[in-house]
Formats: structure tokens, C-alpha cells, sequence
């Protein structure tokens, strides 16, 4: 085959293949972006009100490394479409380096992966321990989404409602929040006897929650390392082809 057309083939594999990176950049970024900004969710109200600032850093260098995806992806199109070498290994530098942070990432996942789940644990005990506090009105935010976790999922405290007797704001013994129960009043409290009150606790669901967005981070991952892997070996034969072609344009 004649070097022309390699350069042809290699482009339009370069192409394809830098738009799939680009759409793994944009789930990276855009899961980044949910974690650091809804607030509407119990595991960005338990992260981001402790002192611990663990998940808020995992999310920088997702963040970072979405908006770093998304850049070369367009800097790959532009140095293969225009056949500009120079630009092709910036290409492959960044590509390298973006490889190796995504390397880290599982690594990292995994080695604070018992630290974060016993923060979360931490927080959810700090939540219900201070739920219905009128002196900690800025809790609320967090109350409200506990209470739309237990009642959505019917669910009560962290392992079961005896978890509630930790809380010294309840005005009576046989208290507990209103979400715990089938009723729809919008109090903090409410008085329910044992059998009318949720058995199961919330930790299992946040639990598989967390599982389930580890392994969706994990997968996307993956999936980005090999298509890396791929447009690296394109993007040095494309710029080894172009140099060829300069040398011998007959070929």
C-alpha cells in the first residue's frame, strides 16, 4: 500500500477513535461535575460537609483529567486531519501522561476505598445524631435528603431505627423521623410504634450505591486505557508515515 493511503486509513481510524476517547472524556467530566455540584443526593451531602476532603480531591483530578481527555481528543482530530507532526507528538506525550494518571486512579479507588466508606459511615452517624437540632439549621440541607433516602427506599438510621435513639432532639421516646414510616407529614419527628416503622437500615443501600458508581468509574476507565493504547500506536505510525511521505512524495 502506498504511503498516501496509509496516512488515508490511519486518519480516519484516528478520527473514530479519538471521538469514542472524547465521549469517555465527557462521562468522566460530566461525573465529576455531579459529584461536585448536586447537591441533591446523599453521597455529596455526607462528602462534602465533614472536614474530610478526600472525595472532593478524587473529583479534581477526575475533573481534571475529563477536561485533559477532551483537549487532546480535539488535538488528535486537528494534527491527524492536517497531517501536522508537531502536534502529533504533543499528542502522544499527553497521551502518556493522561495514561498514567488514569492508571492511578483504580489504584487510588481502591486503597481509599475503605477510608471513604468509614467517613460515609461517620457522617450518616453524624447526621442522625444531630437531625432536628434547631441550633445547626445549616444541617438541614442534609436532613431533607436523608429523609427522601429513607422514605424513597424504605428504610430507617444506618442499620435500623434503633439507630435513632442516638438522637437527643426527639421530644419522645417512641420518636422517630416521619420518613421512616409510611406517612406523608412533613415533621422532623413522628410518634410510630415499632411495627409501623421501616426494619431495614440505609447503610446497605448506599453501600451498593457506591459499588455500583465504583465499578461504572472502573469500567469507563478501562475502557478509556484501551482506546488510548490504540490511538498512541495509531498516532506514531500516522506521524512515522507523514515523515516518510515528506522524504519520498512519490511513495
Amino acid at each position: 500500500m502506498k504511503t498516501r493511503n496509509k496516512i488515508i486509513v490511519m486518519k480516519y481510524f484516528l478520527t473514530i477513535f479519538n471521538g469514542i476517547s472524547l465521549i469517555f472524556g465527557l462521562m468522566v467530566f460530566t461525573f465529576a461535575l455531579w459529584l461536585l455540584f448536586d447537591r441533591n443526593n446523599l453521597f455529596t451531602a455526607l462528602s462534602f460537609t465533614g472536614e474530610d476532603h478526600l472525595v472532593s480531591y478524587l473529583c479534581y483530578i477526575l475533573l481534571g483529567t475529563g477536561s485533559i481527555i477532551i483537549f487532546i481528543s480535539f488535538l488528535g482530530c486537528i494534527g491527524s486531519f492536517k497531517e501536522i507532526r508537531c502536534l502529533l507528538v504533543l499528542y502522544m506525550g499527553l497521551t502518556v501522561v493522561v495514561f498514567s494518571v488514569q492508571v492511578a486512579i483504580p489504584v487510588l479507588i481502591y486503597t481509599f476505598k475503605k477510608e471513604a466508606n468509614a467517613m460515609w459511615s461517620d457522617r450518616l452517624d453524624a447526621v442522625i445524631s444531630n437531625y432536628g437540632n434547631k441550633n445547626l439549621t445549616q444541617e438541614e440541607h442534609a436532613w431533607h435528603i436523608l429523609n427522601d433516602v429513607q422514605h424513597s427506599l424504605e428504610c430507617c438510621g444506618r442499620y435500623n431505627f434503633s439507630d435513632w435513639k442516638k438522637n437527643e432532639h426527639m421530644e419522645h421516646v417512641n420518636q422517630v423521623p416521619c420518613s421512616c414510616t409510611i406517612s406523608n407529614i412533613k415533621k422532623w419527628f413522628c410518634v410510630a410504634s415499632e411495627t409501623s416503622v421501616y426494619s431495614k437500615g440505609c447503610e446497605e443501600y448506599i453501600k451498593m450505591w457506591f459499588e455500583n458508581n465504583t465499578l461504572f468509574l472502573i469500567a469507563v476507565n478501562i475502557g478509556l486505557l484501551a482506546v488510548q493504547i490504540l490511538l498512541f500506536i495509531l498516532a506514531v505510525c500516522l506521524s512515522r508515515n507523514i515523515k516518510k511521505k515528506k522524504i519520498c512524495p512519490q511513495d
